[in-house]
């Protein structure tokens, strides 16, 4: 048995798009239309995680954009999808720019907490040691839910 994907419906596809590549970091892998089930599917990896082959494929966020609107209610029963990066403060700061709330600062310099558009809570990790705590995500307070 190996993990393959992780899918998470998406309302506005774009949007999605901008805040898991530009803003998150991943790479979208491949995409599929299929026009008789009005859906599309983007399956995204981490850079670090990108397969060499199709048979060592890494596993990888599948977003399911269905093309008639529906309405998507998250849950904290999801849980959350977790990465890890080099730089915490420079990955919260990048998707602060951008627009993301940061829901727990990574007040420890190790983990913080963002949502997707869609409301899919992502974990970010310090990768090894955590980083010395530094304003202003130290003083920080948590925002939301995660």
């Amino acid at each position: 048995m190996r993990y393959l994907h992780t899918m998470v419906r998406v309302s506005d596809l774009d949007a999605s798009l901008r805040f898991w590549c530009e803003l998150l970091g991943l790479e979208e892998m491949r995409r599929m239309e299929n026009e008789a089930g009005r859906f599309t599917l983007v399956f995204l990896a981490a850079p670090a995680d990108r397969a060499r082959s199709q048979a060592e494929r890494s596993p990888e966020v599948e977003l399911t954009f269905n093309w008639d609107p529906e309405v998507y209610d998250g849950g904290r029963n999801f849980g959350h999808l977790a990465y890890k990066v080099e730089d915490i403060y420079a990955a919260c700061q990048r998707l602060m720019d951008g627009g993301v709330t940061i829901n727990r600062p990574p007040r420890d310099g190790r983990m913080a907490f963002v949502r997707s558009p869609d409301g899919i809570s992502i974990e970010l990790l310090q990768e090894g040691e955590p980083q010395p705590p530094a304003e202003p995500w130290a003083s920080m307070p948590n925002t939301g839910s995660w």
